[in-house]
């Protein structure tokens, strides 16, 4: 266990010296933004040296989904509220100044990657709480409807991919809540200048990317094989039982209070998965049929045919 920790420390040591994530560095002029609040209001006259703020006049309104540009940064060190004024302009017509800060807290940039970022976190606690509760229904629908029917850890397939598939989800979201924890602005520049690349980030987060992208492989990889395993009815239920899995694990796992917690429950958790698998549900024959993968003799998941 110890030899985990250091190595913990040492991926956090690596990311936390690529770079720092000052507020200077987050955007530069002539980058691109969308307005996410309701409105933002703009002063119209340059913010100077030794000048009241309070004289500034002439604001300008703008609206939410307006796209903003970044015209010019100018430091006012005398301003008390906040010293950088950002410049910003919708169109030619509309254009003015506005605090760093007030700015930051009311745009998204203009990039999908970090607008799927901010709508997964403003959104995905109650998207993940009413999948969840969807799924149970589902499930108790057809538990009363039927006596017996596949399910993930229950009644499971021959396949290590819905196995996998959950290991790596619970991997993932370990990453995510490691980087909100320990290097938060690591993540914030990541959102800010975002890429697919895990060679052009620092080592965790290039873990995060790489992980994400062995969940997209995953992903594809377990549903070709649980339709191959199983009939189309039986296999919508089967995916939407590892769906509910998954999305507790993600729950469960990316949370940053956890702390170091986490890290024991997740070694312990993918343990028992994988063991369990292994004793119980890897594939020890093949359906005389169809070919079908089995736990050992008996009915066939796919065509029913009985085994003997």
């Amino acid at each position: 266990m110890r030899k985990v920790y250091l190595f913990i420390i040492a991926l956090v040591l690596c990311s936390a010296c690529y770079y720092p994530a000052e507020e200077s560095t987050l955007y530069a002029v002539n980058d691109n933004f969308y307005l996410t609040s309701d409105s933002m209001w703009l002063q119209s006259q340059e913010p100077l040296h030794n000048m009241p703020i309070d004289t500034l006049s002439d604001s300008i309104l703008l609206y939410y989904n307006d796209p903003l540009v970044v015209g010019q940064i100018v430091v006012i060190p005398e301003d008390s509220i906040d010293s950088v004024w950002v410049k910003v302009a919708r169109d030619q017509f509309a254009q003015g100044w506005i605090h760093q800060s007030d700015f930051l807290a009311s745009v998204v940039p203009d990039d999908p990657i970090s607008e799927f970022i901010y709508l997964f976190s403003q959104r995905h606690l109650w998207f993940f709480l009413g999948l969840v509760f969807t799924v149970l229904i589902v499930l108790v629908v057809q538990k009363i409807r039927h006596s017996r029917f596949n399910m993930i850890f229950v009644r499971d397939i021959s396949s290590f991919y819905p196995t996998m598939l959950t290991v790596s989800l619970s991997s993932s979201a370990l990453l995510y809540a490691s980087i909100q924890r320990l290097v938060p602005e690591t993540w914030v520049l990541y959102y800010y200048h975002p890429t697919l690349n895990p060679f052009d980030l620092p080592l965790i987060l290039g873990l995060f990317i790489a992980s994400i992208w062995l969940l997209v492989v995953l992903v594809i990889a377990t549903i070709d094989e649980v339709l191959a395993l199983l009939p189309i009815p039986e296999a919508i239920l089967y995916l939407f039982s590892l769906l509910g899995v998954c999305v507790v694990c993600y729950m469960v796992f990316s949370l940053p209070v956890l702390g170091w917690l986490g890290y024991i429950l997740y070694i312990i958790v993918s343990v028992a998965l994988i063991w369990r698998y292994i004793k119980c549900f890897r594939t020890r024959c093949l359906c005389g049929k169809c070919g079908a993968k089995m736990h050992g003799k008996g009915r066939c998941t796919r065509c029913k045919t009985i085994n003997v």
